[in-house]
């Protein structure tokens, strides 16, 4: 199964920023990332009068609007936990979660002294890095806010085998 990590903090902690960042770097590296966002308050993707959201106003369960290059999927009904996601995403060599604080798997916490007053998963078992302004005592490896390619090695080093990408080569 492919390996997941997930980017948690409060909101506004810099999540979507570090992820921005981490990336790149990975994809330069040669790997294939998967990116599966948390979107606890609900969100849609569809615009109205567009074709597919006149089929899933009309009454369809699942709509797929498909491309030469992109595919969006859209499903009504209960929200699925996080591993009935991950088939999807058999085709990539790790799976990027933003959100998900509460299942159970790897975590790195970001962690802004200016935007909040504490940590949200210090001392939980499924915290395996701290990315933060401010050194807590902590017995997970700290980075830096901008420590982008120490804090992908650490990825690399813990989830990945460097140089072995499920990327076709030529």
């Amino acid at each position: 199964m492919v390996p997941v990590v997930s980017i948690v903090g409060k909101s506004r902690s810099g999540k979507t920023t570090l992820m921005e960042k981490i990336i790149p770097e990975l994809k330069k590296r040669g790997y294939r990332v998967g990116v599966i966002k948390h979107a606890g308050h609900g969100f849609d993707v569809d615009q109205k009068g567009k074709d597919s959201w006149r089929h899933g106003n009309a009454g369809a369960d699942t709509v797929a609007v498909a491309g030469a290059e992109n595919l969006a999927l859209m499903k009504k009904g209960p929200i699925p936990g996080l591993d009935s996601l991950l088939p999807y995403f058999e085709d990539v060599d790790l799976v990027i979660t933003e959100g998900y604080k509460h299942e159970s798997k790897p975590k790195i916490e970001v962690f802004r002294s200016a935007a909040h007053e504490k940590p949200l998963c210090l001392g939980q078992g499924d915290l395996i890095a701290w990315v933060s302004d401010v050194a807590p005592e902590t017995r997970v490896p700290r980075f830096g806010l901008e420590d982008i390619q120490e804090i992908v090695d650490f990825i690399e080093q813990t989830f990945l085998t460097p140089g072995h990408s499920r990327k076709e080569k030529p």
